[in-house]
C-alpha cells in the first residue's frame, strides 16, 4: 500500500536528487534535499485538509490530482509563479523574468521579497477564510469543546466569517503593511495588502462558493437517484446517471489547487532564505509537493481522517496559525523553522488525542461487553 502510494514520490527524489548532483553538483544535491523536507514540514496540515476534500472524490479524480494536479502545483507554484512575481514586480516579461533570475539572482530575490507584502495578504486571507469557516461551523465531535462550542453558536450569526475576515485584514493593512519589510527598508505597502486580501477573500468565496454549490447538488442528486432506483426495481428499468459528479468533482479540484497555492506561499518566500537558484527551488520544493499529494490519497484510503478524528481539527487549526504568521511576516521576518513546527505540534497533538480518544471508547466497549456476559451467566 504504502510503496503502491508512494511509489511515485520515491522515485522522483532519486531522480531529482542525482539530476541535481549531475548537473550541479553537491551543494545543489543538499539544498534540494532540505528545500524537499522544507516543504513537507510546512505542508503536512495541508496534506490532512486536503485529504477531507479528496475523500469526496472518486478514483478517477484522485488520480487527477495526482497527475495533472501535481504538474500545477510544482510547474505552476513553484517555478511559474515565482517568474510572474518578478515580471509583474519589475514589469518586465516572462522571459525576460526568467532571464534576470538566471543571471542576476540577487535582483530576482529582491524583487519577489519586494512582492511579499501582496503574496501573504492574498494567502494569509485565505487561509484564515478556510480556517474560520471551520470553526464557526457546527459539528458533532469537538475537540476543543470548551472553545468550540461557543464559537459553534456565534458562527449562527450570517458571513461573520467575511466579516472578522475583512477586520483582520484592515488591522493588519493599518498596522504591519505601514511598514512592511522590502529588500529596500521599510515602506507603506496599505493600499497593496489591502488590494491583495480582498483578492484573497473574493477567490476563496468564488472557488468554495462554487465546490460547495456543486457539491450540494451532487448530494440532492444521489438521493433523487437513489429513490429512483428503488422505484425502478419494481418496474425493472434501469437509471441512468446525468454526470453532474463531474462538475462537482471539477470544482473540488479546482478549490482544492487554489488552496495548494495558497499553502505553497509560505514555502516559496521560506526557500529564498536557502538558495536563489530558481531551478533548485523547483526541483526541491516540487519533490517536496509530491509526498505531500501522495500522503493526501494515503489519509482518504486509508481512512485515517475517520479513525483519528481530531486530525481535522488541528490542521484547520494549524491553517489559523499559518495565516496569521503570513499577515505578521508582511514587516517582521519568521524563522521558517518555526512555522513548520507551529503546524507539525498541532497535528500531533491532535493525533494524541485522537488515540486517547479510540482508547477511552475500547475501554468502554469491553467494558458493556463484561458486563453483557456477566448477565447471560446470571441468566
Amino acid at each position: 500500500m504504502i510503496l503502491k502510494t508512494f511509489g511515485w514520490s520515491f522515485a522522483i527524489t532519486a531522480v531529482g536528487l542525482a539530476f541535481a548532483a549531475w548537473q550541479w553538483g553537491w551543494e545543489a544535491f543538499g539544498i534540494v534535499l532540505i528545500l524537499s523536507i522544507l516543504e513537507i514540514s510546512l505542508s503536512f496540515d495541508n496534506a490532512v485538509v486536503n485529504a477531507g476534500v479528496l475523500k469526496k472524490m472518486n478514483a478517477f479524480w484522485q488520480k487527477i490530482f495526482l497527475t495533472i494536479g501535481i504538474l500545477i502545483a510544482v510547474f505552476g507554484m513553484r517555478l511559474v509563479f515565482p517568474v510572474v512575481i518578478v515580471a509583474i514586480s519589475a514589469k518586465v516579461g516572462p522571459i525576460e523574468a526568467v532571464q534576470i533570475a538566471l543571471d542576476n539572482p540577487d535582483r530576482y530575490e529582491a524583487l519577489v521579497t519586494d512582492a511579499h507584502p501582496g503574496i501573504a495578504a492574498f494567502g494569509g486571507m485565505f487561509l484564515l477564510m478556510i480556517f474560520l469557516d471551520f470553526i464557526f461551523e457546527e459539528r458533532d465531535i469537538k475537540w476543543l469543546s470548551w472553545l468550540e462550542r461557543p464559537l459553534a453558536k456565534l458562527g449562527k450569526v450570517d458571513m461573520l466569517s467575511v466579516c472578522i475576515a475583512l477586520i483582520v485584514l484592515l488591522v493588519t493593512a493599518l498596522t504591519f503593511a505601514t511598514h512592511a519589510h522590502t529588500s529596500t527598508g521599510y515602506q507603506d505597502k496599505s493600499a497593496t495588502v489591502l488590494l491583495a486580501g480582498v483578492a484573497g477573500l473574493i477567490t476563496y468565496l468564488i472557488v468554495g462558493g462554487l465546490s460547495g454549490f456543486f457539491e450540494n447538488r451532487l448530494e440532492e442528486q444521489e438521493e433523487q437517484e437513489h429513490e429512483e432506483e428503488e422505484k425502478a426495481k419494481a418496474e425493472g428499468k434501469p437509471v441512468s446517471a446525468i454526470g453532474l459528479a463531474g462538475k462537482a468533482a471539477f470544482f473540488l479540484f479546482l478549490y482544492l489547487e487554489v488552496l495548494d497555492a495558497s499553502f505553497s506561499f509560505d514555502g516559496v518566500i521560506g526557500a529564498f532564505a536557502i538558495t536563489n537558484q530558481i531551478f533548485w527551488m523547483a526541483l526541491g520544493l516540487g519533490i517536496g509537493a509530491m509526498y505531500v499529494r501522495s500522503l493526501t490519497v494515503y489519509l482518504v484510503r486509508q481512512g485515517t481522517l475517520d479513525d483519528y478524528v481530531y486530525l481535522e481539527h488541528g490542521a484547520h487549526y494549524a491553517i489559523g496559525a499559518l495565516a496569521v504568521i503570513l499577515l505578521v511576516t508582511i514587516e517582521h521576518s519568521i524563522n521558517e523553522v518555526i512555522t513548520g513546527l507551529v503546524g507539525i505540534v498541532l497535528i500531533a497533538a491532535s493525533f494524541w488525542s485522537s488515540v486517547r480518544r479510540n482508547k477511552a471508547l475500547q475501554a468502554e466497549d469491553g467494558d458493556k461487553d463484561t458486563d453483557g456476559d456477566k448477565a447471560a451467566l446470571h441468566v
